[in-house]
């Protein structure tokens, strides 16, 4: 299994960015799927997933702002990601499951006990 992030980059304040999780010996179809993000000196935190069915889930930080979605044809995972915000400066990571098709209610809360796959990360700069 690889899953591999895109769409990272350095935006100002209010900018939109546009992330990318491409998967490969797994469909996105099946498991649940998130996004999680990491900054300098913080604990890596949930931002979004996505259930097999397509359900999404938010933490209340990105609400309203960002928008978890999968392309099935292509066999991604995306975050839309709108308003940005200096606190949302880190570095984004894609995680996928192999045993939930629904996604926990404490999916945000530890990634490598929610998670079984992670990719490598693309980082988000929010600055002006």
């Amino acid at each position: 299994v690889q899953l591999v992030e895109s769409g990272g980059g350095s935006v100002q304040p209010g900018g939109s960015l546009k992330l990318s999780c491409a998967a490969s010996g797994y469909s996105v179809t099946t498991y649940c799927m998130g996004w999680f993000r990491q900054a300098p000196g913080k604990k890596r935190e949930g931002v979004a997933a996505i259930d097999g069915d397509g359900s999404t889930r938010y933490v209340d930080a990105v609400t309203g702002r960002f928008t978890i979605s999968k392309d099935i044809a292509k066999n991604t995972m995306t975050l839309e990601m709108h308003s940005l915000q200096p606190e949302d400066t880190g570095i984004y990571y894609c995680a996928a499951d192999s045993t939930w098709t629904t996604c926990r209610s404490t999916w945000y809360r530890d990634y490598l006990y929610e998670f079984t796959y992670f990719g490598q990360g693309t980082q988000v700069t929010v600055s002006s």
